[in-house]
């Protein structure tokens, strides 16, 4: 059997690189692994992905370059999909999270990773591991502000949920007539003193999270509003939308969070504290409401740009096909 000439020359440095720069070598056998198991993780072929991945992570455990990086967070998504396949295996999820979990000792900041891992462990109903999890996140002086603040929304969302369960039902709702003859709700406490106390206890713990989260708000979102976007580079607009997109919650919760303090004022009769929270409330919603025509405003920029590419794009095709004729 005879070698074409451009076959010895690929063995040949094929050997050079293998013996004289292993790091160099593993790098691009772990490209190739990277876009083969791609192609795999398209086609559906998560086996197949999952053992390619797994050998360009193996080449750099550490994750000192981008194809390490890059393998573990694949690798992950791959055992996570195939248990969004087959939610009976519930092992392919601790899996991905222990997958995850390396991934992010690469790369602290990686935040679609960390939200995976709270989303399994959602899936999985293990709510202390949530709860142990984002508020681990929220604390983690090594991450953006930004991602801690997400992570308080998180948890203040939950204690929002825990006080709405108890006071948005039939036996804590009432309607009323109010002295312009409106019919309104008043709100009294539930029967259950222990219920009640619950109530306090979320509406409190909520807030102090949720004015975590706000007092990290940055300027560059404070003045989104007003900020000249076309001046912006993309990556800038990438950056500035979902930092917008955090604290757009934040502020949403926070109103919410201060409806909720004023039906627990209501409940203990202390008039002049619902009053002034109910007030607070309107004025959260506006700040609220002011970050989402922002959001809008930066996505309707970034859609305007993608369109303008594709634009130039097709015309510069068209040119060349023309050309070619």
């Amino acid at each position: 059997m005879r070698f074409s000439r451009l076959g010895i020359l690929f063995l040949i440095v094929a050997s050079v690189l293998a013996g004289s720069s292993c790091g160099y070598y593993n790098r691009i056998m772990s490209r190739k692994d990277l876009v083969d198991g791609s192609t795999a993780y398209r086609e559906r072929k998560f086996a197949q992905a999952e053992e390619l991945f797994r050998k360009a992570a193996a080449r750099d455990p550490k994750g000192d370059t981008v194809e390490g990086k890059t393998a573990q967070v694949f690798l992950a998504r791959t055992l996570h999909s195939r248990f969004i396949g087959n939610r009976q295996e519930t092992q392919l999820a601790e899996s991905a999270i222990a997958e995850y979990q390396k991934a992010l000792t690469l790369n602290p900041n990686d935040q679609s990773s960390y939200k995976a891992v709270a989303s399994l462990y959602d899936n999985l109903q293990k709510t202390d591991e949530w709860q142990k999890w984002v508020t681990d996140r929220s604390a983690n002086s090594s991450i953006e502000p930004h991602f801690r603040a997400e992570a308080s929304t998180a948890l203040a969302a939950r204690q929002n949920t825990c006080s709405n369960d108890i006071s948005d039902t039939d036996a804590t709702k009432k309607t009323v007539k109010s002295a312009d003859g409106k019919e309104v709700y008043q709100f009294v406490k539930p029967a259950d003193q222990a219920e009640f106390d619950k109530m306090k206890q979320c509406v409190t713990k909520g807030q102090q999270l949720i004015e975590q989260a706000v007092s990290a708000e940055p300027d560059s979102v404070k003045n989104a509003t007003s900020t000249d976007l076309k001046s912006l580079t993309d990556e800038q607009l990438r950056q500035l939308l979902e930092a917008v997109k955090i604290f757009e919650s934040a502020r949403s919760y926070r109103a919410s969070l201060a409806i909720q303090a004023s039906r627990l004022a209501e409940m203990e009769g202390r008039a002049a504290d619902r009053d002034k929270l109910k007030t607070d409330a309107d004025s959260y919603r506006k700040d609220y409401t002011d970050l989402s025509e922002a959001n809008r405003n930066i996505q309707g920029e970034i859609d305007a740009r993608r369109a303008a590419a594709e634009a130039a794009a097709n015309a510069n095709a068209n040119a060349s096909s023309n050309a070619a004729k």
